[in-house]
């Protein structure tokens, strides 16, 4: 069964283009995506969302790694892994649409004995009762699991980070049969130097992905909530987290904005298919609701602080440090809020180039213009920096911290507040 693997990866975002850059070293690989711009970039070597570097890429690109916008170039592969995203609705339901359109891809490629991987998340059960019947959609009438095969191997990419990337992950694969999991079980024993987990089935798979992030929401939920209750006591959660965590076996979870495209989205798609089977999700759901509430509490209080209209610099608009991801970036919500309080609201982060969004230039900034700073996002381009910053505060500003990242003994006479 497919002697000579070729390999197309559809959907080169975060997950899919260290995917296709870790597989080229071992098998003929081509990446496609429907973005003209986001190709016509990688073709330069570069990678706007700063998982692959330069010098690495254009390597790749040399002899390994074909890119292309076009699918018809991928007709000649016959391992078929797709890794477009899986977001929700504004009614945060999910919003299969990338899914089926990558699938209606694949079906017009699929040829005899070939295989389908899905890294997307999804809820238990999507890839063989929605994308199974899409993919066999074909001008060749060909079967799930008799002409073609599935298999789905959760991705674990988690932008920015250095240490846990995808060459060295432990990674859960799944397929339709024994040959198929054999197969997978050796493309991926190639990407990572990691652990390759094979799960009993595909639907196993498929739920321990969407249990991953959405037990870290609810572990996040939970810290929020205390947050909120130090808040009231005045004492801080950093301090409680200190010493709770001298116990072995306490987690210590950081309070703060949850937003992003995995943990504020993932537990949704156990909810949807948690009520469809008609078991009411009030665990996950209140950890979201508890998370979702967040943005407006740092806000009101940041509100309350300032006591009247003030000019408010805010650093960092990204979904997490380190990183140049916008997606379901709760600092918006928290900037929203402050401006209908008629705030005036000045925007920073070393990571956004956008021409939607008026982002100042910090070493313009005149010392002492400030009535606060909001250091949403904690960059360690702004950490490294932080007694540059501070002095863009008027005389009794306040400093907003809301991570509580900043070294107080650097900063002894701020005035300062973090959850």
């Amino acid at each position: 069964m497919l002697k000579e693997k070729k390999i197309g990866v559809l959907g080169l975002g975060y997950v899919g283009l260290p995917l296709a850059v870790g597989l080229c070293s071992s098998y003929k690989t081509i990446g496609f995506d429907i973005s003209l711009d986001r190709v016509s970039q990688l073709l330069k070597g570069i990678d706007k969302t700063l998982e692959v570097k330069e010098t690495k890429l254009r390597h790749c690109l040399k002899d390994k790694l074909r890119i292309t916008n076009n699918f018809k170039d991928l007709k000649i592969c016959n391992i078929f892994i797709a890794t477009v995203p899986t977001p929700i609705t504004e009614k945060r339901q999910p919003d299969l649409g990338p899914l089926k359109d990558v699938c209606k891809i694949i079906s017009k490629l699929l040829k005899k004995k070939d295989i389908v991987v899905f890294e997307s998340t999804v809820y238990p059960g999507a890839t063989e009762e929605i994308c199974a019947p899409i993919l066999e959609k074909n001008k060749k009438n060909l079967k799930s699991g008799k002409d073609f095969f599935l298999g789905y191997s959760p991705e674990r990419v988690n932008p920015g980070d250095r240490i846990h990337s995808i060459d060295k992950i432990d990674k859960v694969v799944s397929g339709q049969n024994r040959k198929v999991e054999k197969i997978l079980f050796e493309i991926y024993s190639k990407l990572t130097t990691g652990k390759i987990f094979l799960a009993k089935n595909i639907k196993v798979a498929e739920a321990s992905k969407v249990i991953e992030n959405s037990q870290r929401d609810i572990n996040i939920a939970f810290i929020n909530e205390v947050a909120k209750i130090c808040n009231k006591l005045h004492i801080s959660i950093y301090d409680v987290l200190n010493a709770s965590s001298t116990k072995w076996n306490f987690l210590k979870f950081q309070p703060g904005l949850v937003g992003g495209h995995c943990i504020g989205v993932d537990p949704y798609y156990l909810a949807h298919k948690s009520t469809k089977l008609k078991i009411n999700p009030k665990v996950i759901l209140s950890g979201r609701e508890t998370n979702d509430e967040m943005p407006t509490f740092i806000a009101k209080i940041i509100d309350e602080k300032l006591k009247r209209k003030s000019r408010v610099l805010f650093l960092g608009m990204t979904f997490k440090e380190d990183v140049p991801d916008l997606r379901n970036s709760k600092s918006f919500e928290v900037i929203s809020f402050l401006k209908k309080k008629k705030h005036t609201i000045k925007l920073h982060d070393p990571y956004v180039k956008s021409n939607n969004l008026e982002i100042v230039n910090l070493k313009k900034i005149k010392v002492r213009s400030f009535d606060a700073l909001v250091l949403a996002v904690p960059h360690m381009y702004y950490l490294k920096q932080i007694n540059f910053i501070k002095n863009l505060l008027k005389p009794n500003g306040i400093f907003f911290d809301i991570k509580g990242k900043v070294d107080l003994k650097r900063c002894k006479t701020l005035n300062y507040w973090s959850l």
